[in-house]
């Protein structure tokens, strides 16, 4: 069953485990190895709290998904070469590494003993659709170089403002929303993220 929602998910596990291997030798650019993972985590996270979270009790799993969100942003704007960076790649890489463990001897066992072979094929084709969305969102080109949206923001100067938000990607939302703290940010479209934002701003 190449294609269950099992199967994908450990797949992802070991790209994780693989672009966390290549940042700590240091080889290759480290700010595309970050940008990698932090694609890969993010979306991965996000497919596996829509798809699979809700039919397990995996309170814990979401609380360290938050964890590794918060740690993935200080991976990004370290410097490669700086001490915070090494500190946040470790404290990230024991993290995912504890998450992963979990789920692999916890979760998903349980996911296997419960849930029959059709509908694990069905979830597989829903976590991977969903993955695929969040993946494009967060990877799509961007003209401004840095982890953030600042750059980009202040580029467009009173436009983003004034429009509370229109005319930035899906991931520039995502991180304005976060920035304000909005609840439920993680599974809002583009244009209900632009809803939130206008009416946190009211």
């Amino acid at each position: 069953m190449a294609d269950d929602v099992i199967t994908l998910i450990l797949a992802d596990h070991r790209k994780v485990e693989e672009l966390f291997a290549r940042l700590t030798t240091g080889k290759g650019d480290r700010r595309a190895i970050v940008g990698a993972l932090h694609a890969l985590i993010t979306a991965h996270a996000r497919a596996e709290e829509d798809v699979v979270y809700p039919l397990l009790d995996a309170h814990h799993g979401l609380e360290e998904h938050k964890e590794a969100e918060v740690l993935l942003d200080a991976l990004r704007r370290a410097e490669p070469d700086s001490t915070e960076f090494t500190g946040a790649r470790t404290l990230l890489a024991l993290t995912i590494a504890h998450h992963v463990q979990e789920e692999e001897s916890t979760l998903l066992p349980l996911l296997a003993r419960t849930t029959d072979d059709r509908r694990l094929r069905d979830l597989g084709k829903t976590f991977r659709q969903r993955r695929q969305q969040e993946l494009r969102a967060l990877t799509a080109p961007r003209k401004g170089r840095g982890p953030g949206p600042s750059s980009r923001a202040k580029a467009r100067g009173g436009r983003a403002a004034s429009g509370a938000g229109q005319g930035l990607t899906k991931t520039e939302l995502y991180e304005r929303a976060r920035a304000a703290d909005i609840p439920g940010r993680s599974r809002m479209s583009k244009n209900e993220l632009e809803k939130a934002l206008a009416k946190a701003r009211t």
